[in-house]
């Protein structure tokens, strides 16, 4: 389910509180922008990028958590470190369920809306009102491909680090015990001290 199929007048209801806690907690973004802006020149001067790959997770699709994923587990086969931050829709591929207790009203109406984990987002395109993710699943086993609870699950094995958005979490009223064991929680300069030092930055 989500905001275009409830009735126009919850829809907008639910869509100004979103808004208005967005607006509310990314008030600094500007600041950080610049922090890295400042951050990359210095390390682009001084030749200290190293060895690191820094992705962010911000789409919450099968298809485009599947590519992050994917290259994350290649970077960290090859020796590279790896830094993932799931913000905003990404933190859906880390968390293990849906919690009510203890929310808000807006909070609860948005933990109804989103995926339970990994095993439940939709595809960018051709969702088809839910058989998309199926029709995709049936022939990624027919061609054992891996599927991406299965790709979360390696990351970590390979030693990903996993960063959740904290910002983003209160934004959507994702609780810590809503996440994987291990995922790690920070903010902007979490994420920018990894940027700045990384020869590889994606925002997926």
């Amino acid at each position: 389910m989500d905001l275009s199929e409830l009735p126009e007048e919850l829809r907008q209801s639910i869509q100004k509180m979103i808004d208005e806690e967005v607006r509310k907690q990314t008030k600094g973004f500007g600041d950080a922008l610049e922090t890295l802006k400042l951050q990359v020149e210095k390390s682009n001067a001084t030749g200290q990028q190293e060895d690191r790959a820094t992705i962010v997770a911000f789409s919450g699709e099968m298809d485009t958590l599947f590519a992050a994923c994917t290259i994350a587990s290649g970077a960290a086969a090859m020796g590279m470190e790896v830094s993932m931050y799931f913000t905003f829709w990404g933190l859906n591929a880390i968390r293990t369920g849906r919690s009510f207790k203890g929310k808000s009203l807006g909070e609860k109406m948005v933990a109804f809306m989103m995926p339970g984990g990994p095993a439940s987002v939709p595809t960018s395109r051709m969702n088809m009102a839910g058989m998309g993710p199926l029709f995709f699943k049936h022939l990624m086993k027919q061609r054992n491909v891996e599927k991406l609870p299965n790709l979360v699950e390696l990351i970590q094995e390979l030693g990903v680090r996993m960063i959740a958005c904290e910002t983003s979490m209160m934004v959507m009223g994702v609780k810590r015990e809503e996440l994987l064991e291990g995922v790690e929680f920070g903010g902007v300069a979490t994420y920018l001290e990894d940027a700045a030092k990384s020869k590889i930055t994606l925002f997926i």
